[in-house]
């Protein structure tokens, strides 16, 4: 057997080293980012209960930079520590990915069934290679079964300018006999060992998602994630692990986020021996068994990985960079303040409706017309309609062409609602086509919201999706697609494939991306936007097709602020997109200043939804002041580097966005309300140059960086809801 790593590195970013080593004799890999190290082995040999096994893959170490030679000393320690006696294995929690079968009783990544019911791997090292290609560092582990023909390679890779790690593994099939995987995650993340962990993660429901939760964690495994075909609105693929001390300024902290659009889990154990290890990927537990068919491989998504040691809010600015950077398309543009007309009209659109509704769009300083449901085919209520995307004829006798060059017209680019992967019984689609849903034979097709899902994992249901959407986009000159999903997976039946039922929840979710990579391809002048039923599919699979992502259904003022500062550990203002809407609503019976609702929305990509026939002048007046208020600062709020200064709470919130040359920033503050008697408090601010003076809209006085950083910024707030947005600009000598 060879083993074969070329050294490739010395890439220098920020004056650090970045790359791989390999010492041949011990067997270990380092990877070295700007900011940090990671090292796994594959020693000849190890012994486990005075038994010799060849090439077990250990992790090694993550944390802080350190050299190769660090690293090989660190695994000769470890190894020195491992138990001979009890009933534990040292190999939970040790290896670097866990496959089942042996001397192992923690919960395997990798668990396999070959022929004779045999539910065991033992591979071997085949070969590795390391390789380097336009700024991105790679390494591949390459392993085989030493009996049975499967095939995996665990994959790394580091990209220029972050300290994110990715992983992923291939799965191939070499032989001629069907293999069975009951469970393929996408990477295992080691933590060190700590006296404690506490868990941070993301839970919610459909109209609340995001919400931020912090958990001690104790011996066992914690799990997580979604068995509904999509990301899902109450959970959401990222964890983050501290000891209990790390704050959002300070503290070591690790996470890691999967880039994967469906059905998803994460198990976080905490093994009684010690020590910590988080597993996921696709699927769910009862997702398999995944049936690899001769030559096949699968590959699993990325299970992106982050330490940093300053706390969460340097773990949020390094994913949100390694997003904006690696991930999000077109991601150095401003995306533009839209209007939707949803909430104005519902299913009631025609031609006469939307060009009123573009004209106070137009007259408030929105840049992007999106004309939502309604437009298509029988599509008068939710009952009929979906599927039929041909223009209602009765609504729009001239097609989308008059509306259309009215909102040009009128200065504003034009967008449009579509609901691709679903379908109404009451439509010509599914009369035509009632196979093309998931189902059960001889069972009830259970509906939601009256629709069913299309298999979308057939590939003809893909063709023909690519084509109804191409066809529009390139009959009319739209520049903006909502892509929508309101309905979640029930019945996941696909009779016409019963050899591998399984393969629906990978197919479904690649094959949305091919649709999403061919329209964009063919339409690249084109944005989309992620929806599904709100905040249901928001995770950094979508967010490398798509511009942006619909947070919420739920946009009153204060709940956002909630949401939106869990949306935050993860994922960038750039592409969170933020609706001010009309009070109370069909959701929130509470009543919040116009001025709060915008503040609130300027914390991302603005959007205004109200019904702007219903406003007044005044409204009217004040939109446009707070619209072209936003323009002047989005640059700022969509590319600068997050600092979350106060969570959201019934007293003082904030969040501050700084420009990386640290020139400009943006503070936006929040009073919910305010007792007899109590003043809010000054808000410390962050990321400045401390040797620079400032200049803050609202203020007659400088301030130094260093006071802002130290004293505080005194916003002047006061009664229920008060709210301000503060633009701070660098003054030069």
């Amino acid at each position: 057997m060879a083993v074969r790593t070329t050294r490739v590195g010395d890439d220098r970013v920020g004056g650090d080293r970045v790359g791989i080593d390999y010492d041949d004799e011990a067997r270990v890999w380092l990877l070295r980012t700007p900011g940090t190290a990671y090292a796994v082995a594959c020693p000849p040999e190890v012994t486990v209960h005075r038994q010799q096994l060849p090439d077990v893959l250990l992790h090694v170490y993550w944390g802080a930079p350190v050299t190769l030679a660090d690293a090989v000393q660190i695994a000769t320690v470890q190894r020195s520590r491992w138990s001979r006696r009890g009933f534990e294995s040292p190999l939970d929690g040790a290896e670097e990915y866990p496959v089942a079968g042996g001397l192992r009783f923690a919960r395997p990544a990798l668990a396999a069934r070959f022929a004779g019911d045999v539910r065991s791997v033992e591979w071997r090292l085949t070969g590795s290679s390391a390789t380097h290609d336009a700024g991105a560092h790679e390494l591949t582990l390459e392993f085989a079964d030493a009996y049975f023909p499967l095939a995996v390679a665990v994959h790394y890779r580091i990209q220029a300018g972050t300290d994110v790690i990715e992983r992923w593994v291939t799965a191939t099939n070499t032989g001629s006999a069907v293999i069975e995987l009951d469970r393929v995650d996408s990477a295992a993340w080691t933590l060190p060992e700590w006296d404690s962990y506490r868990l941070s993660h993301l839970i919610g429901r459909w109209g609340a998602e995001t919400q931020l939760r912090r958990q001690e964690l104790t011996e066992g495994t914690f799990t997580t994630g979604s068995r509904r075909g999509i990301t899902s609105h109450h959970a959401n693929p990222w964890f983050a692990l501290d000891d209990g001390t790390a704050t959002e300024q300070a503290g070591s902290v690790y996470s890691g986020a999967l880039a994967w659009s469906g059905s998803w889990e994460f198990a976080a154990q905490r093994l009684a021996q010690g020590g910590m290890q988080v597993l996921g990927g696709l699927g769910h537990t009862d997702f398999g068994p995944y049936r690899l068919a001769a030559g096949e491989s699968l590959d699993t998504p990325v299970f992106a990985g982050l330490y940093t040691s300053d706390g969460f809010g340097a773990a949020s600015r390094g994913w949100h960079e390694y997003t904006l950077r690696h991930v999000l398309a077109n991601a150095d543009t401003n995306r533009p303040v839209l209007y939707n007309s949803w909430e104005a009209t519902g299913f009631d659109v025609n031609e006469q409706n939307q060009m009123a509704l573009a004209a106070k769009a137009a007259r408030i300083g929105c840049e992007l017309f999106v004309m939502d449901d309604g437009w298509f085919g029988s599509r008068v209520h939710d009952h009929a309609g979906l599927g039929d995307w041909r223009v209602n004829p009765d609504r729009f006798p001239n097609g989308l062409t008059p509306l259309i060059d009215e909102v040009h017209r009128l200065g504003m680019d034009f967008g449009i609602w579509v609901e691709p992967e679903m379908v109404n019984p009451d439509s010509d689609l599914y009369r035509e086509h009632p196979d093309w849903v998931y189902h059960f034979p001889e069972r009830t097709r259970h509906q939601m919201r009256n629709q069913l899902v299309l298999n979308l994992a057939r590939l003809d249901v893909a063709d023909w999706m690519f084509t109804q959407l191409d066809n529009l986009l390139s009959d009319n000159d739209i520049r903006f697609v909502k892509w929508d999903m309101n309905r979640v997976f029930t019945e996941p039946g696909w009779p016409s494939n019963a050899d591998n039922p399984a393969r629906l929840w990978t197919d479904h979710v690649h094959n949305l991306y091919g649709v999403l990579d061919r329209l964009r391809a063919a339409h690249p002048d084109v944005a989309f936007e992620s929806c599904s039923g709100g905040g249901g599919r928001i995770d950094l699979g979508i967010l490398a097709r798509t511009d942006q992502v619909w947070t919420s259904d739920n946009t009153d003022g204060p709940d956002r602020l909630i949401i939106q500062d869990g949306y935050s550990q993860l994922y960038p203002a750039r592409a969170m997109s933020c609706w001010v809407t009309d009070v109370p609503n069909f959701l929130d019976p509470r009543t919040v200043p116009l001025r709060y609702r915008f503040h609130a929305a300027m914390a991302g990509v603005l959007g205004v939804g109200g019904d702007l026939s219903e406003w007044s002048d005044a409204e009217l007046d004040e939109a446009a002041e707070l619209i072209a208020q936003y323009k002047k600062v989005r640059s700022i709020v969509q590319h600068g580097r997050l600092y979350r200064l106060r969570a959201p709470s019934d007293g003082l919130s904030a969040v501050q966005y700084v420009t990386r040359d640290r020139t400009q920033a943006v503070v936006l503050a929040y009073l919910g309300a305010q007792r007899f008697g109590q003043r809010p408090p000054v808000l410390r601010l962050a990321g400045l140059d401390p040797t620079a003076r400032y200049r803050a809209s609202g203020f007659d006085v400088e301030f130094t960086g260093a006071a802002l950083h130290t004293f505080g910024l005194p916003v002047r707030l006061q009664g229920d809801y008060d709210s301000v947005l503060v633009h701070l600009t660098r003054v030069d000598d």
